[in-house]
């Protein structure tokens, strides 16, 4: 997948929907003390293997804070989304999976593996982390999100994640690196 970013900028926050920021103030034995906060929402992530093409399915998007760093800005990722819904985390998991890779998956067969907390240095966001496996016959259409979302979808062998898991020259997330450990050990 190939997209022209142009007249990128970074502008400041007037009217955050997704995130806030703060200035946390507090005492330390004592010591008066002072960290900047961000305040995000929760996310769920989906670990999905397709049993007949022995792969994982991933997820390839533009991060605009990637962009900041590498003037690239695309990651690859698990399936992912932001808790942002009166739904239960398993169900926007569920929907997250059929939005960005396009297979509907019944609900309890979206397993939960475990949870974790995201950027502890900033914002400490908590991800819960899902398992789901699935065939062609639950290919529904294409994925690649909603609202003008640009996800690529892919195809990872399972035997190149360990390689993927190491090659810095692919940005990807700890949540993806972590579920592969996870494969590999269940």
């Amino acid at each position: 997948m190939h997209s022209e970013i142009s007249d990128f900028k970074l502008n400041p926050l007037t009217d955050p929907k997704f995130i806030s920021t703060a200035l946390a103030t507090y005492r330390q034995n004592g010591i008066t003390k002072d960290w900047e906060v961000v305040q995000a929402h929760d996310s769920v992530a989906i670990l999905i293997y397709h049993k007949e093409k022995k792969s994982f399915v991933l997820v390839k998007q533009f991060r605009p804070a990637v962009y900041v760093n590498n003037h690239e800005g695309m990651s690859v990722e698990l399936c992912a989304g932001i808790v942002d819904k009166e739904m239960s985390l398993q169900q926007i998991a569920q929907e997250e999976i059929e939005e960005e890779c396009g297979y509907a998956v019944p609900l309890e067969k979206v397993e939960k593996i475990t949870s974790f907390y995201t950027s502890v240095g900033f914002a400490g966001s908590k991800q819960t982390l899902y398992y789901a496996e699935v065939t062609e016959a639950m290919k529904v259409s294409e994925g690649g999100g909603v609202d003008d979302e640009l996800i690529e979808v892919i195809y990872l062998p399972v035997a190149e994640a360990e390689a993927l898991i190491v090659d810095e020259s692919v940005v990807k997330t700890p949540g993806l690196m972590f579920s592969f450990v996870w494969w590999k050990q269940k």
